[in-house]
């Protein structure tokens, strides 16, 4: 499930692109795919073996370049002070996890630290409306462990990232058809992964995954800007001593 959108987000042939907080490895998956040499870093050292796999294996099935042509490798770290010189990077995803972090604006400024002058950026963040829905609605989903400490607006998240020293870009919301299932999941106990209702909601959301059909992706597209799951800001690392602004 991919939330940044490549069209505005640049990647290919030439280009350093690093995946901050990679999870699973869905956005470093993409990256490699188009050619681009990839760092994949994340803290949770099982997340990034698995990734590290699926790698060798998109390479064994030639799914992405020969090593010789574009590199893919996984770093252990902490979000808030990478092992990467400054402007190591042509590109950032940073995807969902500033609401993980209490120290937010410190991993901001390591992500800015880290892009070269010039580069572009694409962060991530749950969408405030439905994000607080799921507050609403449960207690476990946001107390647990690891779990999310605030909910942002677009304002607030894009005022960050200015004061860190970004020149903000577009933006757009996603995954409007994943709200409802979150909504769902809060109601009936986020571990609840028996419930009918949540069940069958996620039944049909890999379904709409595996065959895109035109209904599904339509209607998304359309609810995205009301109820989508994630907000997307694009941004731009300034050329030193530049005063260009993206907005």
């Amino acid at each position: 499930m991919i939330t940044v959108d490549f069209s505005l987000f640049p990647v290919g042939p030439g280009d350093r692109v690093l995946d901050l907080g990679c999870g699973g490895g869905r956005h470093a998956f993409e990256v490699y795919r188009r050619g681009a040499d990839i760092v994949a870093f994340d803290q949770n050292e099982n997340d990034l073996a698995e990734v590290a796999d699926m790698f060798a294996a998109m390479r064994a099935a030639g799914e992405a370049p020969a090593e010789s042509e574009a590199a893919a490798e996984t770093v252990t770290g902490d979000a808030l002070d990478t092992p990467f010189g400054d402007d190591s990077f042509d590109r950032v995803i940073a995807s969902e996890i500033f609401e993980h972090i209490p120290h937010d604006t410190a991993a901001m400024a390591e992500l800015h630290r880290v892009l070269r002058p010039g580069g572009i950026a694409a962060v991530t963040v749950p969408s405030w409306l439905p994000e607080r829905l799921c507050w609403a609605l449960s207690e476990d989903y946001h107390t647990n462990e690891g779990g999310h400490v605030r909910i942002y607006t677009r304002a607030e998240l894009e005022a960050k990232l200015k004061a860190a020293g970004f020149l903000i870009g577009p933006h757009h919301h996603a995954h409007a058809l994943h709200a409802p299932y979150w909504w769902i999941k809060c109601a009936v106990g986020t571990s609840n992964e028996d419930h009918p209702l949540a069940s069958a909601y996620h039944r049909m959301l890999v379904w709409d995954m595996m065959k895109a059909p035109k209904t599904t992706r339509t209607t998304e597209r359309l609810l995205n800007p009301l109820i989508g799951k994630s907000v997307v800001v694009y941004l731009r690392k300034p050329h030193r001593g530049s005063a260009e602004s993206t907005g």
